[in-house]
């Protein structure tokens, strides 16, 4: 007890953390990443499974959860397009990345665009489609120029590509 109160003291003082599996301090190491759905996505396992296959997006959260432990991947989806730009900008200061399907909103939304641009987060646009080889307005996006990267077509492993993406490329604070 005493020698915790020590460590803790120290801690205080330095900011140097000596404690052996710090819950705070692994927070803080973790990479934080959010996944912004967009509308039509909560149907993902219902919805055209031919086009955008037979997981839901719950399930492959858990895959992708297990594959990347040491990320602490934030999901947000909703079919509004407003509550999706209160949610970007609540992300600033917490995240360190931005994986944002915005689902249809990606060929008409020039807010949602502005509002990635405006956070000033590293971002990647994902569509499970290739939204290049669909319909001709599908192959407009307003997101894709405030976007580090985009990546299409390769399914929900798309999720997973920029996730590992993150992981190389993003340097996370100094203890």
């Amino acid at each position: 007890m005493i020698v915790d109160l020590y460590l803790r003291m120290a801690f205080i003082i330095t900011g140097i953390c000596t404690f052996p599996h710090c819950q705070i301090c692994t927070l803080k190491k973790m990479l934080h990443i959010a996944i912004v759905n967009g509308p039509n996505l909560n149907l993902l396992g219902v919805r055209e499974p031919e086009i955008y296959g037979h997981l839901s997006f719950e399930q492959y959260f858990n895959q992708l959860a297990k594959r990347f432990p040491l990320v602490h991947i934030h999901c947000y989806q909703s079919n509004v397009e407003g509550e999706l730009i209160n949610y970007l900008h609540s992300c600033m200061g917490r995240m360190q990345g931005i994986i944002i399907n915005a689902g249809g909103y990606t060929h008409t939304s020039v807010a949602l665009a502005d509002a990635v641009s405006a956070i000033g987060i590293p971002a990647v646009e994902v569509h499970i489609s290739n939204v290049l080889a669909r319909e001709e307005y599908r192959k407009t996006s307003y997101i894709a120029s405030k976007c580090i990267g985009s990546i299409s077509g390769l399914g929900a492993d798309g999720y997973a590509l920029a996730v590992q993406y993150f992981v190389d490329n993003t340097l996370l604070p100094k203890q």
